[in-house]
């Protein structure tokens, strides 16, 4: 695995300001910094986009199936509403790992069911920016 796609969704942009409490203290920026680093140590480069919009996380998805070897996944509340996503993700032949930075079992009822996530090859989550690390070293792991 060479290349991997880190989608953000809705609301990740205001990482660092939003709900630190649960979301942490980091800004995007900063974690996408960070998966850059970890990336690279495994030899991987990462592209990451952030988008508000469904369509567009559709049509990054869509377009990966061009360039990319997996794709790293917070859907964020799209996780649990969106089905256009989720079939995206199933459409195309790049493995791909959800991503929550929070645990979404632990909090309010509507966020215990992930649609997105059942077309993934794992789930990982509650472990902050962390999160998206050990995402990135399943995705990549050789001995799947």
């Amino acid at each position: 695995m060479e290349k991997v796609l880190v989608l953000h969704g809705p609301n990740l942009n205001l990482l660092g300001e939003r709900e630190p409490e649960i979301y942490g203290a980091l800004t995007l920026e900063e974690i996408d910094r960070r998966i850059a680093e970890h990336a690279g140590r495994l030899g991987v480069t990462t592209r990451s986009v952030q988008s508000n919009v469904e369509g567009e996380l559709v049509r990054e998805i869509q377009d990966a199936r061009t360039w990319a070897d997996g794709i790293l996944i917070n859907a964020a509340g799209y996780s649990h509403t969106s089905v256009a996503v989720r079939d995206a993700l199933a459409a195309v032949p790049v493995p791909a790992v959800a991503v929550h930075l929070s645990n979404p079992a632990a909090r309010e009822h509507f966020r215990h069911v992930d649609v997105v996530a059942g077309a993934c090859r794992g789930v990982v989550a509650g472990f902050g920016w962390r999160s998206y690390v050990l995402a990135l070293e399943a995705l990549t792991d050789a001995d799947q």
